[in-house]
């Protein structure tokens, strides 16, 4: 199954480290990630683990939860996450989904044959509170991913879905921001951006990000 921005994420019940879960029902309002990877106890995966338990507290902040997902079952989950914890110095706190069966893989299309025929991509999903896809990123087997990078995306994201702005190339939270180009009237140009804007042209108008 292809999954498109916009998309309703697919719902599931299935197995994890935390005990069996439905997934719309885990994320209540919740942003959430839900991130694959392909195999417990390779050396890849147990980086991105460990780095995604250290950034719980950012994830907190936005009111986002993570979650994993390999086809590992949950025994194997349990043992691997010792081996992060104590390799990566950290505690994993998120839940990894055992999808032994592939019931969510298939749903989610995270087994690419000319990949791999048994283990999933390295893909992630960003979802928003209504469970819509938001972001779509697949990375090859040997590519850790960049967690900031999510983040940036997850700040982008929720600061574009409140103000009529969009984020430009190499944004990060605090930078200037482009005011949509639909937006056009002048007062409320004045009411939504009272620090002003300067227009490079009359598409390209930059401005303070509204929420600082």
């Amino acid at each position: 199954m292809s999954i498109r921005l916009g998309d309703i994420a697919p719902d599931f019940e299935q197995e994890s480290s935390i005990g069996r879960i439905r997934f719309h029902e885990w994320l209540g309002d919740s942003w959430g990630i839900l991130f694959s990877h392909p195999a417990d106890f390779t050396p890849v995966c147990t980086t991105e683990l460990g780095f995604t338990a250290k950034l719980q507290d950012e994830f907190a902040k936005r009111n986002v939860k993570a979650i994993a997902l390999s086809v590992d079952p949950v025994d194997s989950h349990i043992r691997w996450i010792d081996d992060i914890n104590e390799t990566q110095n950290t505690r994993v706190n998120f839940p990894i989904l055992a999808d032994a069966d592939r019931a969510v893989s298939e749903l989610y299309d995270l087994i690419h044959p000319n990949a791999s025929d048994t283990l999933t991509v390295r893909s992630l999903f960003v979802i928003d509170p209504n469970k819509k896809v938001r972001l779509t990123i697949t990375y090859p087997a040997s590519t850790g991913r960049n967690f900031h990078e999510i983040l940036r995306v997850v700040d982008s994201l929720q600061l574009t879905d409140n103000y009529k702005v969009a984020t430009p190339a190499n944004w990060q939270d605090g930078d200037e921001v482009v005011i949509v180009p639909s937006l056009k009237d002048e007062t409320e140009l004045r009411e939504r951006f009272p620090k002003g804007y300067r227009a490079v042209r009359p598409y390209l108008r930059l401005t303070p990000q509204p929420n600082k």
